[in-house]
């Protein structure tokens, strides 16, 4: 550290790339053996060691609706910052950076991308900012996203930094389960949320992309609180262990149906879709369970919901399902969500349903950005025009085919001999 102390204390301080690595180098072997708690001064000293100042790391919390500070030596700790109507926000929705001129300097903000999976906004203060500053700002923010994900399982001061409510047990084991909200590849983009973000029980989901073949399933557990957490873990558990077999569609739900009907007996169940998505092709095959059908939204508009031949619940020992099938254009949207979201009513009044979901999604549609800002948009807006009711679990997962390939990114890139 005082070899790096001493070059940022030279008349112009070094950001070339050279230097750059040597830092990045530097942090990435002390991330090794970092505790959970040094990270804050970690990262604070790396940056004061390229001018920076004023270091904070904003994480967002768990109802989607704002940043709130990492706390931790060496960091500045100030008030959450709403995801709208806030320049970290932009950043974080957006997934590039930005720099906002003030009175001290030029205040950078930028995105911490661990892969495709967006963790939070590095804010840092420099004197001035040249585009040395910007690459080495840029890769620092990707390691510090590294390092946050992977000391995450070692510690629970991330999850509490980023909760702003007390949460349910149910909770609790459903934030347990969730795979990343938010995937983005050149092919492919998901995104997902849950409400009650702080007391979720019967809802869940999963996916995982194999090679060429997106897999994902959405599951809703009867039932409310610890039950149907319990149930939709085991759900979800069968449903990862019948796809890591590597099975069809069809068998995935035998095998679903048969570990709920044999943990629960035959007065549980849990309605479900199972999808399969080749992203080469645009190739999509689903198995409807009792759910809800999935909405085809194209040019913002949703052009038919996919109807299928369904099948019973998973638990109820349905025969074996239809899978229904369908080809997919560039830059299509397959909107997924759990009946909470239209059953939801006043007391003797109508069902919020199907067409008012439609309208709210061509309306707040053209506005959106990306499949996360969408689906984050959307679920927020629904609950507004539900008056801000949600008794029941109500989940949405958005699934954007964009086609084309991403090979290109496995060959490793040339640089020029030196002269």
């Amino acid at each position: 550290m005082a070899e790096f102390a001493r070059e940022s204390r030279t008349a112009a301080v070094d950001r070339s790339e050279g230097f750059g690595e040597r830092l990045l180098g530097h942090m990435l072997d002390r991330a090794h053996e970092v505790p959970p708690q040094l990270i804050a001064p970690l990262v604070a000293e790396e940056v004061r060691t390229i001018g920076g100042r004023d270091v904070s790391i904003l994480l967002q919390d768990y109802g989607q609706l704002m940043l709130v500070p990492l706390p931790g030596r060496g960091l500045a700790v100030g008030d959450p910052v709403p995801l709208d109507a806030s320049r970290a926000g932009e950043v974080f929705l957006r997934a590039t950076p930005a720099e906002h001129p003030q009175a001290d300097g030029i205040r950078m903000f930028l995105p911490l991308l661990d892969g495709s999976d967006e963790v939070g906004v590095l804010a840092v203060t420099l004197d001035s900012v040249d585009d040395n500053d910007r690459r080495l700002l840029r890769r620092l923010a990707g390691l510090v996203a590294d390092m946050l994900v992977t000391k995450n399982g070692y510690t629970d001061q991330f999850f509490q930094a980023r909760r702003r409510e007390p949460m349910s047990v149910a909770a609790e084991i459903q934030w347990s389960l969730l795979p990343p909200l938010a995937m983005n590849t050149p092919q492919v983009a998901v995104a997902g949320i849950l409400e009650p973000a702080y007391n979720i029980a019967g809802d869940s989901l999963d996916y995982a992309l194999n090679d060429d073949i997106l897999h994902l399933a959405m599951i809703d557990a009867m039932g409310h609180g610890l039950n149907a957490a319990v149930l939709a873990t085991v759900a979800v558990g069968a449903y990862r262990h019948a796809r890591r077999a590597g099975v069809g569609l069809a068998e995935l739900y035998a095998f679903m149906d048969a570990a709920i009907d044999q943990q629960f007996g035959p007065d549980h169940f849990v309605t479900a879709q199972m999808m399969r998505l080749d992203i080469g092709t645009g190739h999509l095959q689903w198995v409807n369970a009792g759910h809800p059908a999935p909405l085809l939204i194209r040019d913002h508009r949703v052009i038919q919901a996919l109807d299928s031949p369904g099948t019973l619940p998973v638990g109820f020992g349905g025969d074996t399902p239809q899978i229904s099938e369908r080809k997919l254009r560039p830059g299509d949207r397959v909107l997924f969500y759990t009946d909470g979201l239209v059953e939801e009513h006043q007391t003797g009044g109508e069902q919020f349903g199907e067409e008012r979901l439609i309208a709210v999604i061509e309306r707040v549609g053209p506005a959106s950005g990306g499949v996360q800002e969408m689906v984050r948009d959307l679920s927020h807006t629904l609950m507004r025009e539900r008056g801000g009711t949600t008794t029941d679990d109500a989940s949405l997962f958005l699934v954007e085919w964009r086609g084309g390939t991403a090979d290109h990114l496995a060959i490793p890139e040339r640089w020029a001999a030196p002269q």
